[in-house]
């Protein structure tokens, strides 16, 4: 299973990013947890993830967090405002999985 971390301000702004992410997952037959947190619980949680992917109003943060996930072996991204603004879930969700096994 891929555990994918999404990261905002807050964790508000991308919990329906998750709803719609989680929907195309089950369309598509994948098995995946994946969970919304603000960037203030980041560091409490980035160890039991695949993958995050920031918020793009967070996007200056990714400097730090790239740096927090590093030792784990995590790859930290921004999510593409457009998709982002429209909560492409299906896109998102190939955005992480697609991370994932680059890095893999």
């Amino acid at each position: 299973m891929n555990k994918i971390m999404l990261c905002c301000s807050a964790g508000m702004s991308t919990s329906l990013l998750v709803r719609k992410m989680k929907i195309a997952a089950e369309q598509q037959a994948i098995d995946v947890q994946i969970d919304a947190y603000g960037a203030s619980e980041f560091s409490s949680h980035v160890e039991d993830y695949d993958v995050v992917l920031l918020g793009p109003q967070v996007k200056y943060m990714l400097n730090d967090l790239q740096q927090q996930a590093e030792p784990f072996g995590i790859s930290v991204k921004v999510i593409d405002m457009m998709d982002y603004g429209m909560q492409n879930g299906e896109k998102v969700l190939q955005f992480a999985l697609d991370t994932i096994h680059e890095h893999a």
